[in-house]
């Protein structure tokens, strides 16, 4: 009997251990879903939209609108102002009365992808 016993053991623990590999990989959680943000500006308004096909990337996320100093990405751009997409993904700042080179940004989560638009250039 101490042989059955002893083979039962080890048959469950090599299942055990071939098994191990597939649960961890099922627990992995999804890849972060694409982002697309854009910018338009009629005037000194600037508004854009929000895609992603994963609706939680999109409802309630900040927008952040960067206002390009110089060269883009020059370490000198300045954070302008924010806003949160709505449902349908359109933010909006409203009227800034400020001119000038506008780009708008998302910061990446852990089940979405960043994205940052085109730069634009606002005028009065």
């Amino acid at each position: 009997m101490r042989s059955v016993r002893t083979t039962s053991t080890a048959l469950a623990a090599g299942v055990a251990v071939l098994l191990a590999p597939g649960i961890a990989m099922g627990q992995q959680a999804a890849a972060p879903a694409k982002s697309t943000v854009t910018i338009k500006a009629e005037g000194t308004d600037l508004s854009g939209t929000l895609s992603s096909p994963r609706a939680s990337c999109v409802d309630g996320r900040k927008v952040l609108v960067i206002k390009q100093i110089g060269k883009r990405g020059g370490g000198d751009d300045k954070r302008f102002a924010s806003d949160t997409a709505d449902s349908d993904g359109d933010w909006n700042t409203g009227n800034t009365g400020t001119p000038g080179k506008f780009y708008a940004k998302v910061k990446a989560t852990s089940a979405c992808k960043g994205d940052t638009s085109k730069t634009i250039r606002a005028r009065r």
